[in-house]
């Protein structure tokens, strides 16, 4: 049961605390910020699980999984050198390049979900979005070497699975084209949005709708509506949907 509602100034805390921890070139450590980040995140734990112990481990438990977190983190950023012309540091990616700042908290909420910690990861990635204009879904998948290029408009539904080294523009939604409803008439928690495998980009203002997948080393162009399975190697533009 949730006991309270977790602090936005707190869970800001938690993010700048990862980011320090994760970019420390970038963001000097000024004190022991692993210490730092148990005992934030075990606070807002405990406003969202009934249970104290149960806080302390999980926080213990995410300070485990952070090498894991950190390295994904440098993939996206690294991922952005590799694909944008414009860009010229990691400095340039970590301080300016809006999916930095929304990987940071989509990664961070992503494993906190996986923990099965309510409530708390939504917050997180819903902060990203109002900052960014990007929506990921915590519950989402996505592989290592992500790039957004730009990214307002960007949506990424709950049950999408996304690959490694995937590419993709401002305004793409990765959405459901339909859901199921229970006996009761309630939505379904079933899969329904896109599986996107490696290798693939995807063009500013397209929509990939469905459980479809989109097989690895394809390219999707712009302005497209893609509600069909695509074999790996493909080149999709309009006029060839």
């Amino acid at each position: 049961m949730i006991t309270s509602v977790p602090q936005h100034k707190e869970l800001k805390k938690l993010i700048e605390t990862v980011r320090s921890i994760v970019f420390p070139e970038f963001f000097p450590r000024t004190e022991p910020l692993e210490l730092q980040l148990q005992t934030v995140l075990t606070y807002q734990l405990s406003t969202v699980l009934d249970d104290n112990a149960h806080a302390r481990k999980i926080a213990s438990d995410f300070l485990d999984a952070m090498p894991e977190i950190s390295r994904l983190l440098h993939t996206d950023v690294d991922a952005v050198l590799a694909n944008d012309p414009a860009v010229e540091s990691r400095a340039e990616v970590v301080y300016c390049y809006p999916l930095a700042w929304v990987m940071l908290h989509y990664r961070v909420a992503h494993q906190l979900l996986l923990m099965g910690v309510p409530l708390l990861p939504r917050m997180l990635t819903e902060m990203a979005h109002s900052d960014t204009g990007i929506d990921i879904h915590p519950a989402a998948t996505i592989g290592d070497h992500f790039c957004i290029d730009h990214g307002t408009g960007v949506v990424i539904g709950a049950t999408s699975i996304i690959g490694s080294n995937v590419i993709i523009y401002q305004g793409v939604t990765l959405g459901a084209k339909n859901f199921q409803r229970d006996s009761d008439g309630r939505p379904v928690d079933a899969p329904r949005h896109p599986i996107i495998e490696d290798n693939v980009t995807i063009y500013s203002n397209t929509s990939v709708l469905g459980r479809i997948t989109i097989g690895h080393d394809t390219v999707v162009g712009g302005n497209i509506w893609l509600t069909h399975d695509v074999p790996p190697h493909s080149r999709i533009v309009q006029g060839n949907v």
